[in-house]
């Protein structure tokens, strides 16, 4: 009984640790007027899947169409400043992101007061509020999931890019 024990522990062991290789952590930071903002994310890759719309990987989630907007734990969020969301007010402090890809053409970025949930765990009752993300194409497809924050005229421009897909919103940081 010892033997499968640790032989189970093992098992499970190897396959987080290959589940991570597959996507691994990755974060997005800026500072503005001395306050960060931080999004961090685990980047999954294409690996040659169709990842959106139906039939899609993203669709198999049990949220479809919200997605966490990344791979493993939920997508977090950190904010020393209060935000202006395109529109949504996010006062300073910890968040979820997630996605509503249902129209793989026009995403809404979800703000999820939940904190520390797995990725697949949403809940619409936590939600902070949603907002329309601006999408374009990519020249080429992007293998990794990727998110960019860049600092523009005092405002900060989030860009998630994946696929054939670049979601970006507009943040203003007070």
């Amino acid at each position: 009984m010892k033997h499968l024990l640790k032989t189970t522990a093992l098992a499970i062991a190897l396959a987080a640790t290959f589940a991570v290789a597959q996507s691994p952590a990755d974060q997005a930071t800026v500072a503005v007027n001395g306050k960060n903002i931080t999004i961090k994310y685990s980047a999954p890759s294409v690996r040659g899947r169709k990842i959106f719309g139906d039939g899609g990987l993203i669709s198999n989630d049990p949220n479809y169409p919200v997605w966490r907007a990344g791979a493993n734990a939920a997508t977090a969020l950190h904010t020393d400043a209060d935000l202006d969301i395109a529109g949504l007010k996010v006062p300073a402090g910890d968040y979820t992101l997630f996605a509503d890809v249902k129209d793989p053409n026009q995403w809404d970025l979800i703000v999820s007061k939940a904190t520390g949930e797995w990725g697949l765990a949403y809940d619409a009752s936590k939600d902070l509020g949603r907002v329309k993300m601006t999408m374009s194409k990519p020249a080429a497809p992007i293998e990794r999931l990727k998110y960019d924050l860049t600092q523009a005229g005092g405002k900060v421009k989030m860009t998630l890019s994946w696929e054939n897909h670049v979601a970006s919103v507009s943040i203003g940081v007070k």
